[in-house]
């Protein structure tokens, strides 16, 4: 496996539609060595913790009726609080070619302020489309205020040894393809 450089990043997004967004990209501004910043989109998600006594992977239905779904412009930004858990979204549309991987990864001006930008979840499989959930969360010890079309995070693309066989949108168990905005958790999809 090999990461791409600028040079493929610039031909996979121009010529496959790796990224996408209706706010147009600025590769001069966004493009790195071996990475692109991807934004953060207008759409959160919160939990509102106060009224859920647990979140059980079993039975997710407490976890759906107590997420609360949040709009914030670029003007007004939105705060995350000393340990507050938070969803984004990614303003780009992610399609991940059918040979290639990629990794989302937060930006270091951020996690210098104690801001995880995603905290699990980075790894995108071939093939998978849309938009991209952020696990936001301030392990800082001050209120930070993050305002949408920044550049929060960034995606690094690697090939694979060959395209693959199953690319994520025709496997049954594909969750999240074509999510658009903060996603929550669909665990209560997943065939156990």
């Amino acid at each position: 496996m090999a990461i791409l450089s600028d040079k493929e990043i610039k031909k996979i997004v121009k010529e496959q539609k790796a990224v996408e967004s209706e706010k147009d990209l600025d590769l001069d501004l966004q493009l790195g060595p071996s990475s692109l910043d991807l934004r953060l989109g207008y759409d959160f998600g919160v939990l509102n913790t106060r009224k859920v006594d647990i979140v059980d992977t079993k039975n997710m239905q407490k976890y759906n009726n107590y997420i609360k779904k949040e709009t914030h412009s670029a003007e007004e930004g939105v705060v995350i609080h000393p340990g507050e858990f938070i969803l984004g979204s990614t303003l780009e549309t992610v399609n991940v070619p059918n040979d290639l991987v990629a990794r989302v990864e937060g930006r270091s001006s951020y996690g210098r302020l104690g801001i995880i930008v995603h905290a699990t979840a980075g790894y995108i499989d071939p093939g998978f489309s849309g938009d991209i959930t952020l696990e936001i969360q301030n392990l800082g010890n001050a209120p930070v205020k993050l305002y949408p079309e920044d550049r929060v995070c960034q995606i690094v693309f690697e090939t694979m040894t060959s395209e693959a066989e199953k690319p994520y949108g025709s496997k049954k168990d594909t969750k999240y393809m074509g999510q658009t905005g903060a996603t929550g958790s669909r665990l209560g999809k997943e065939k156990r």
